[in-house]
């Protein structure tokens, strides 16, 4: 058997640590299956006309796309030595950090609710309950570990911060 290229296995390693550090929870990835998979075999069409949609869709995917472009530049920045996002070094409450503690969920949740509004498909919100039950239990160990690894700087963060939206406490 032929051994790859060089650059084939470098441009792979690349990929596969970008794809590490841009983490696609689960669920959403779920969700998203399933949004699909209804919408051909059950159609739920959203009322109002196709080009409300498509304009809210394509908003609500932008944002949630910018929003976790934005945590990850802010992640890396305080990251000194190569970036590992399930690592962090530091607790960082900067930029999206400051106005929710988790902005990728918070950026993944538009994606998919833009996706399913793009599609014009009532599936995504009939399915969105469930999988964010789901989702705040990884939230809930994400944070007790946060709380493990910085326990003097977290508690305050955790009061001053709302966990997904809403209006800093302090």
């Amino acid at each position: 058997m032929a051994a790859e290229p060089s650059s084939v296995r470098t441009l792979a390693g690349r990929v596969k640590a970008a794809y590490d550090n841009l983490p696609l929870p689960a669920p959403v990835v779920a969700a998203m299956a399933l949004n699909i998979l209804l919408a051909r075999l059950r159609p739920l069409p959203l009322p109002g006309p196709r080009s409300v949609h498509r304009l809210a869709g394509a908003g609500l995917m932008f944002a949630g796309a910018g929003l976790n472009a934005w945590a990850l530049a802010e992640r890396r920045r305080r990251s000194a030595g190569p970036f590992e996002l399930e690592r962090p070094e530091e607790l960082v409450t900067t930029g999206p950090y400051a106005i929710t503690r988790h902005p990728m969920y918070v950026g993944w949740w538009l994606i998919q609710i833009g996706a399913g509004t793009l599609a014009g498909s009532a599936w995504v919100l009939a399915l969105l309950p469930a999988q964010l039950l789901v989702e705040h239990r990884f939230v809930l160990e994400e944070e007790a570990a946060l709380a493990d690894l910085f326990p003097q700087s977290y508690p305050d963060y955790a009061e001053r911060v709302p966990r997904y939206v809403g209006l800093p406490r302090g």
